[in-house]
């Protein structure tokens, strides 16, 4: 049950909105946050219900959410169904971090960046162009050259905004420039467009009660598979090098791609700069240094 909701389907609290996307009735409701809720269905079901911030916020999550499971490797949660404002996915009853799910997870990790995509930037199908990274705007516009991609598609429309709120200073937007212009030199070893989850920080990687590991919150496109990894480096990961380790076993990195973790960096780190101010200015400028900059 997805498409365009009834009048006033915004206005929903998340136990109707669950209700009308699953067709079942509700008999209990916990909210989490001011925009997630779990919610008890008759039949006995738990469900997270998590209210949309933006405009095609849902179906690009629900689109990155479904071209992750196609690829049959990292497992994410169900979704029962969208509309404009409200996303119905599977609970995860939660477990805790152990190095055995990690291997697993690495590997995992792997065969999901190997199902591929079309082109970096291509969105999943049937999701937006403008889609979100978090609360924040991201297009997805495919592209043949990943450093050129990336630089104008990604880093580059964020450094501009950072400036422009200044938030970033003149001097300091000139080193991740020149970062830029080094990019091609920098980037190693051409690869072909990865599935990526596309925001997979430490809040997104949920240690299931039964084991595994489980996906949330997707900004999934195709990209750089190295751009995943090192958003696990930047905001930390229960046994990460047990995560690599899996990865590695795998599918093998290329030579010198701990070098390239900020550039990789990079896009999050602006993104976050102009999300919550300069505390993160000095982050991204220090990993565009270590790119080269």
């Amino acid at each position: 049950m997805t498409g365009r909701p009834p009048a006033g389907a915004g206005e929903d609290d998340p136990g109707a909105a669950a209700a009308r996307l699953t067709g079942r009735r509700v008999i209990g409701r916990r909210p989490l946050s001011g925009a997630v809720a779990e919610v008890t269905l008759d039949d006995g079901r738990v469900v997270v219900v998590k209210r949309g911030d933006g405009p095609e916020a849902t179906r690009a999550e629900a689109a990155g959410l479904r071209w992750l499971a196609e690829a049959d490797a990292v497992r994410v949660p169900a979704v029962h169904g969208h509309d404009r404002h409200w996303l119905v996915t599977d609970r995860v009853p939660q477990g805790r971090p152990s190095p055995q799910a990690a291997v697993r997870f690495g590997r995992a990790l792997a065969a999901l960046h190997a199902a591929g995509a079309p082109a970096f930037g291509a969105p999943p199908p049937g999701g937006p162009r403008e889609a979100y990274i978090g609360l924040a705007p991201m297009r997805n516009v495919p592209g043949a050259d990943w450093p050129q991609w990336y630089a104008e598609h990604r880093v580059l429309p964020y450094l501009r905004r950072a400036v422009d709120d200044g938030t970033l200073l003149p001097a300091e937007a000139a080193v991740v420039e020149r970062a830029l212009e080094r990019l091609p030199g920098f980037a190693g070893p051409a690869e072909p467009p990865a599935r990526l989850h596309g925001d997979l920080w430490n809040g997104n990687v949920l240690w299931g009660a039964d084991g595994e590991v489980r996906l949330i919150d997707p900004a999934a496109h195709g990209g750089h598979r190295e751009t995943d990894l090192a958003m696990l480096h930047l905001f930390g990961c229960p046994h990460l090098d047990r995560v690599l380790d899996g990865y590695q076993e795998v599918a093998p990195l290329a030579d010198g791609w701990t070098d390239r973790i900020g550039l990789h960096q990079l896009f999050p780190l602006l993104v976050h700069t102009v999300l919550f101010g300069r505390g993160y200015a000095a982050q991204a400028v220090a990993a565009a240094r270590g790119a080269g900059g």
